[in-house]
């Protein structure tokens, strides 16, 4: 909470100025889901101020924003003849958050490739200009998501209403040139309102209209999860709870490096969750952590979770009363506020950069984007993580590979002293030495036999540990497999310095019981002398 009059003010002012610019984005969000514009204000109010006093990011403030609103319209659509089941999975997508948050699974989200996230972000762009071309030109939206916005296209041309382009038009200028001086007067958004909505209401009157907008408190939806339905309540559910905690934690991030400040992962998902649920259960859009919102909040001094509190208790106000006004609001003022916001969702940065960056990444990026336009977002996160792990995997074989160095050891290699080459000269038969040094896992296992190979020839080989920091379970069955080649092809193998992680990997799977109890030694030279103590042929 605050503890000075200054902070006080700055929370107050924040507050205020987020919940400008909220209102005319939850407006513009409630009608592109198909819930209807009293649904955005309501998901603002629960998520707002359930995040913000639960939360683990003080400046941060939530709401509907473009990537949730794109999988709730989907969600609606699948069960546009009982809302109670799509609501019923915003409850359980915000239960999900919570469970992510107790589980301590939050710092694992920022693990996801950058690829991934401006692949799915630049697609979640598109679909909402997509889907908003016909409203922008006066024609109610079409089903199907962005495919059927798509294929209705071709109608426009019939079906066009030039008032509602001049209205759309006029919004879209206003979001675009407004000046950057006047921001914090009046913000960008609300502006395209006021202007459009006026022109609506004095100029353009043949525009469609929001129309009736309910006020007052929310109906409740008890959630009721039966078990014949989970197949198609679980996966939605799944992508709203990932989508809105990697929305919110990449948010939360900008928080930071604005406040310089650090946020909590895991209670920034449990007041996420605590959010979610509460906007399920009053009929609300499910939301994140708004990155436009909380810039702007910050910017106006908020710095405590009371600055997010306050703007969704102004939005409760202002929903107790708003329904009159909201109801003149022109389709088209949303249309051309939200074609901005798409816009500005979609990676320029990153797509400028495409002919520079690594080709492997920019395909990553393509398939995700595309995935998502044409697919859905869960298929297109899934096989955008598949495709960078394996493209990671990759890169981790090489440079892992990099720490196997297998030699034929002789007198006058630099690195042995006196006692080792005199122990060495004892030897008839070759000997061989196989340093391994780093870390060894999954990703090298296939390529680590081949790279540790040596000649059938050699009397013996010494597998030198020393510098092995870690292995995981593939490497340790891959060191078996060649343990257990040497030893039957006669060689005699000597492994060196073992320690650590790796030894305890080595030791729990019984790698090392290919090999006897005494060829498990400390130094090279203890190596050496065993070798040149055991019989040959």
């Amino acid at each position: 909470m605050p503890r000075t009059l200054t902070t006080l003010r700055g929370d107050i002012f924040g507050g205020v100025t987020a919940a400008v610019v909220a209102l005319p984005l939850a407006l513009a969000f409630g009608v592109a889901s198909g819930l209807g514009p009293i649904a955005g204000l309501y998901g603002a109010i629960a998520v707002g101020f359930f995040s913000a006093v639960f939360g683990g990011t003080p400046a941060q403030v939530s709401g509907p924003t473009g990537p949730m609103t794109v999988v709730m319209g989907a969600i609606v659509a699948t069960h546009a003849g009982n809302l109670a089941d799509a609501f019923a999975i915003v409850f359980l997508g915000g239960l999900l958050q919570m469970l992510f948050g107790f589980l301590r699974v939050g710092r694992y989200v920022s693990y996801t490739p950058y690829s991934v996230v401006s692949g799915f972000m630049s697609g979640i762009g598109v679909i909402i200009i997509c889907i908003q071309v016909l409203p922008f030109f006066g024609l109610p939206t079409a089903p199907g998501g962005p495919l059927g916005a798509i294929q209705a296209w071709a109608s426009i041309s019939g079906g066009l209403n030039t008032e509602a382009l001049i209205i759309a038009c006029v919004s879209l200028g206003v979001m675009v040139f407004w000046p950057a001086r006047l921001q914090a007067i009046l913000p960008a958004p609300l502006a395209a309102l006021v202007v459009g909505t006026v022109l609506g209401l004095l100029a353009f009157k043949g525009a469609p209209v929001i129309g009736h907008v309910p006020t007052g408190l929310p109906d409740l939806y008890l959630p009721a999860f039966a078990l014949s339905k989970l197949s198609s309540i679980v996966p939605p559910a799944l992508i709203l709870a990932l989508l809105g905690s990697i929305d919110s934690l990449l948010t939360s991030l900008v928080a930071d490096s604005i406040t310089r400040t650090r946020h909590n992962s895991d209670r920034e998902l449990i007041g996420q969750g605590i959010g979610n649920m509460v906007a399920g259960l009053i009929g609300g859009l499910p939301g994140a952590g708004a990155t436009m919102r909380t810039v702007v909040n910050v910017r106006a001094g908020g710095q405590t979770p009371l600055s997010g509190a306050l703007h969704a208790v102004i939005l409760l106000a202002l929903v107790l009363g708003l329904g009159p006004l909201a109801e003149k609001v022109p389709h088209a003022v949303l249309a051309g506020i939200l074609m901005k916001v798409g816009w500005d969702i979609i990676d320029w940065g990153y797509l400028k950069r495409c002919h520079r960056a690594p080709r492997t990444k920019v395909l990553v990026m393509l398939v995700t984007l595309g995935l998502t336009v044409f697919v859905d977002l869960l298929t297109a996160v899934a096989v955008g993580l598949i495709l960078a792990s394996f493209i990671t995997a990759q890169w981790m074989e090489k440079e892992e590979l990099k720490g196997v160095t297998a030699i034929a050891l002789s007198e006058e290699d630099h690195h042995l002293n006196d006692a080792e080459r005199a122990v060495l000269r004892t030897l008839k038969g070759k000997i061989g030495l196989v340093f391994l040094r780093g870390r060894f896992s999954y990703a090298s296992a296939r390529e680590l036999t081949r790279a540790a190979a040596m000649g059938l020839d050699h009397r013996a080989i010494l597998y030198d540990f020393t510098d092995a920091a870690h292995i995981d379970t593939s490497a340790a069955l891959a060191i078996e497999d060649m343990l257990s080649t040497a030893s039957a092809d006669g060689t005699l193998c000597y492994v060196i310095g073992l320690s650590g992680a790796a030894e305890t990997t080595l030791k729990s799977l019984g790698v090392l019981d290919k090999i006897p109890t005494d060829h498990v030694v400390h130094t090279l030279l203890e190596a050496l002398q065993l070798a040149a103590d055991h019989p040959t042929d």
